[in-house]
């Protein structure tokens, strides 16, 4: 849609719509004070059973694993028993149930609002049916959802962690313990970082303030006279007028971010101090933490580089380099520098990938790829099911997923795009923190594909040893012919191999992985039985329950294999990942 050309044309457009535009608040308003007791009602009830259902396992199994983790010391197993899990597990709780209840009822509200104003979008056909049916079924179905998602988080990610922690443990990883002899160092490090970075952050953010406030009218006031950025679409006109007048909230709500970050840049000051067994580096961090926060507000509000604070080095092994264009590694390129053109609209903007969409991609070319296998059979029968009842081979659970990973890489790796379609980039690609858990250790595996120069046949052998979980005897009868001589060859492929898969069993840990991975297990089985015919016996595995490990504690009083019929229903079992 063209954006009117002129400012009375822009005035009288915003004036025409306006009343079209309050309808449809009206509108969307009466279905959001209707659904959102429904809503509150349904996640309210939901998540407190699961979290009040759950806790007292939660409570027993953390303080098991906690004792049982080999990686952590006699000290430091202490003071997580005494200090933090009492925390944690008591502000558990408390603070999901009053989540439940706020979110509920904002989501309740608010979804049915942007649902009747989506129904007027261009392409859609009948908008008046759709501006009253959108948004009522399909907010309580998600409401159901999120109490799905919380559940597996709470029955599978949570006990899938708490394992890890209890059964990795040296010498494949790392031993921890408090050092007492450095606590008094860091310790007054906190107290000096506190009462120097407080003071001074806080008040380089209120002289900050005045300048955030004019200078995101000016670029508001800009963007609405000719049309742009937030204003080049008609119906996100009213939103827009009201970030006007509600910018001076961002700005204070801004300000008290700010000064509250203040409180963690100092305390920091003390993480600094023990981590580098050095009380002098603390200090340092105390006043580099003044330029930090100079030099990344400068960079949001596009003022002059630079900041008038100095930056001592305050890590052993940091980057010269790193430290003295440290602006630039914090820095949003031409994020401000100029106003943006018609190009940059709310439409290009929607296009920036996100986590759930990447997500959703994964599963659909899981979907496909897993429909060629079992044509190829190299997906059986007895693969789904081991996959629906949690426990045997992780052919579908882990191999699945990772065989799509890796075919992406090997592509990416070969036209140095993620996808033949979309390009995934620093740009586009999403802003959640938790996600570069994920992408950046695979961009890492891509650029050691790329490295290894790989030939058809090693690709074709890496991409079966990942699918079929290193199962020596299923990759020699899948006939991909015999691994590569060179045994640092193969040692490096296996490396991959395990990388990757231990990338797919973290990412299975994703709040929506498991409802996702459910729906494609059911389209698989069906795909099977269309292609093979139904199983001649239904079967009916089931495996040893959480609450059956917490009474008996059987799984764990010897070394525990994974794929074995004693493994829980709620773990993902793989190879232990180097």
């Amino acid at each position: 849609m063209e954006p009117p050309s002129g400012f009375y044309a822009s005035l009288w457009s915003f004036i025409h719509f306006l009343p079209f535009f309050i309808g449809l608040l009206v509108l969307g308003s009466i279905k959001g004070v209707i659904l959102f007791p429904l809503t509150c009602l349904i996640m309210t009830i939901g998540n407190s059973a699961i979290i009040l259902g759950l806790w007292p396992a939660h409570v027993i199994w953390s303080y098991y694993c906690v004792l049982r983790a080999r990686q952590l010391g006699p000290l430091l197993k202490l003071v997580i028993c005494i200090c933090v899990l009492p925390v944690l597990l008591i502000s558990w709780p408390v603070l999901g149930i009053i989540g439940s209840i706020i979110g509920g009822a904002a989501y309740g509200f608010l979804q049915p609002i942007f649902a009747t104003i989506q129904a007027v979008e261009e392409g859609k056909d009948d908008k008046l049916r759709h501006c009253f049916i959108d948004g009522t079924l399909s907010t309580l179905e998600r409401s159901c959802m999120v109490v799905r998602d919380l559940k597996d988080v709470c029955f599978l990610s949570y006990f899938s962690v708490m394992d890890d922690l209890r059964q990795n443990g040296p010498p494949n990883s790392k031993y921890y313990e408090i050092r007492l002899l450095y606590l008094p160092g860091a310790f007054l490090a906190t107290v000096i970082g506190l009462l120097i970075d407080v003071p001074v952050i806080s008040f380089v953010a209120i002289c900050k303030g005045p300048y955030m406030l004019f200078k995101g009218w000016h670029r508001l006031f800009h963007d609405l006279i000719g049309r742009e950025g937030p204003f080049l679409e008609t119906i996100c006109v009213p939103f827009a007028g009201l970030a006007i007048l509600l910018w001076p909230l961002a700005v204070a709500g801004a300000v008290l971010a700010s000064i509250l970050a203040s409180y963690f840049l100092g305390a920091y000051a003390g993480v600094v101090a023990y981590q580098e067994s050095s009380f002098r580096f603390g200090l340092r961090y105390v006043i580099a933490a003044l330029s930090l926060y100079d030099e990344y507000s400068n960079d949001i509000l596009d003022m002059p580089e630079g900041t008038c604070f100095p930056r001592p080095q305050y890590r052993k092994n940091e980057d010269s380099s790193l430290r003295t264009n440290g602006s630039a590694s914090v820095s949003r390129p031409n994020s401000f520098k100029k106003a943006p053109s018609s190009s940059s609209s709310i439409k290009n903007n929607i296009a920036e990938l996100k986590s759930l969409e990447l997500l959703d991609g994964l599963f659909r070319e899981c979907c496909i790829v897993g429909e060629k296998l079992i044509s190829e059979g190299l997906i059986t029968r007895k693969d789904i099911e081991e996959a629906k009842s949690g426990k045997g081979s992780n052919v579908v659970t882990i191999g699945l997923p990772a065989y799509c990973l890796l075919q992406g890489l090997l592509r990416s790796a070969k036209v140095n795009s993620m996808d033949d379609d979309t390009e995934l980039t620093l740009t586009n690609r999403p802003r959640e923190k938790f996600f570069e858990w994920f992408l950046n250790p695979l961009l890492i595996i891509k650029e050691q594909i790329r490295a290894e120069n790989l030939s058809v046949s090693e690709e074709d052998y890496l991409c079966k040893l990942v699918l079929l979980n290193g199962d020596a005897e299923r990759i020699k009868k899948s006939g991909i012919g015999p691994a590569p001589e060179s045994e640092v060859k193969r040692a490096e492929l296996d490396a991959l191999a395990r990388r990757l898969q231990g990338i797919t069993k973290s990412m299975s840990r994703f709040p929506t992985f498991k409802r996702r991975f459910d729906d494609l297990v059911k389209t698989l089985s069906d795909d099977h039985a269309e292609k093979h015919g139904p199983p001649l016996t239904p079967t009916m595995n089931r495996s040893k329950s959480a609450f059956g490990r917490l009474i008996s504690f059987k799984s764990v009083r010897g070394a525990r294999t994974y794929g074995s019929g004693q493994g829980s229903e709620h773990i993902v079992r793989d190879e232990e990942n180097s």
